[in-house]
């Protein structure tokens, strides 16, 4: 089975020792978002768990950690959110020169491949508009040419929890005629940067400027990591547009301190807070302990490796 590292909250930057723990005792309980006493119990060992895709704004407080995991038999690959915003948008993240000093340092380590840009959200305000992300995409791919193969770019979702927040600085709906002009830009740019781009969960078709639709979760990828081919099916659990093969998913709503205005996995930082000051690097769960009265139900963990098409 394929582990997402989490689509809900930064566990490389924030949670990375509480996660080396889970896999020294090998598994984890996570909450069901909509019932806190139910839990699924998620086996974490290496026979079962085919590949983590870990999801990150900062994955440096991770990096030294890396070479545990991989000497454990758990291959990996990891998307890296880098964007052009500031502090009002992106509250908490260090400076962007070293999140891409950061971004260097771990391709380094891991390769090229397995490190995946994600330039995510796109918003569009009277400041930031086309021109704003055509010059700030080039600078970024300028940085980490070599660095990455693939950028993966969405435009902005309103949802109805960050739209308040969105108003504030008065982000505007991006028109179709905008996709085009910044898809056609991207292109031209990432060309120049050899770097392939997709997009995530877009219904628009890009393809005449070479963009496909991705899949973060990308059979391919794992395959190309694993050396080996994987039984895969869509994740009937995402969007309609997602193109990402199933995964189980052991990240909690609510827990990632970046501070992001656009974030939809966080409900108030005051939640994220008093979660964080909860936190236990040495509990079977992310914040707190496992309740006496939860409901626990054994999560089904099936390699999808297909045994008689591995390289190794």
């Amino acid at each position: 089975m394929i582990v997402s590292a989490s689509r809900r909250t930064d566990i490389p930057a924030f949670y990375s020792e509480w996660l080396l723990n889970r896999l020294r005792d090998g598994y984890v309980f996570v909450p069901n978002p909509r019932n806190p006493l139910h839990y699924s119990r998620v086996e974490l060992q290496p026979q079962t768990v085919d590949c983590f895709v870990f999801w990150t704004k900062n994955p440096a407080p991770m990096i030294s950690k890396l070479d545990e995991i991989a000497a454990m038999g758990y291959p990996f690959y990891f998307q890296f959110t880098l964007t052009p915003y500031g502090r009002e948008i992106e509250t908490y993240l260090p400076p962007k020169t070293i999140l891409v000093q950061t971004f260097r340092k771990l391709s380094t380590l891991i390769g090229a491949k397995r490190v995946v840009w994600r330039y995510d959200p796109i918003m569009l305000t009277d400041h930031m508009d086309v021109s704003y992300h055509l010059k700030h995409f080039e600078q970024i791919a300028a940085a980490i040419e070599g660095y990455t193969k693939r950028c993966i770019f969405s435009f902005l979702d309103f949802y109805p929890k960050v739209r308040s927040a969105l108003r504030n600085i008065a982000v505007m709906e991006v028109q179709q005629s905008d996709m085009l002009r910044i898809a056609e830009g991207f292109s031209n740019i990432a060309q120049k940067y050899r770097i392939r781009l997709s997009t995530c969960c877009e219904a628009i078709d890009l393809s005449r400027y070479d963009i496909e639709h991705a899949a973060c979760i990308d059979a391919k990828l794992i395959e190309d990591i694993l050396g080996c081919a994987v039984h895969s099916k869509k994740d009937a659990n995402q969007r309609p547009g997602c193109g990402c093969m199933e995964s189980v998913e052991i990240g909690t709503y609510d827990s990632c301190a970046h501070g992001c205005i656009y974030c939809y996995a966080n409900s108030a930082m005051q939640t994220v807070r008093q979660h964080i000051a909860c936190h236990d690097p040495m509990s079977p769960v992310l914040f707190g302990h496992l309740p006496k009265d939860a409901v626990i139900t054994e999560r089904k963990m099936i390699s999808v490796k297909d045994p008689y098409q591995c390289l190794f």
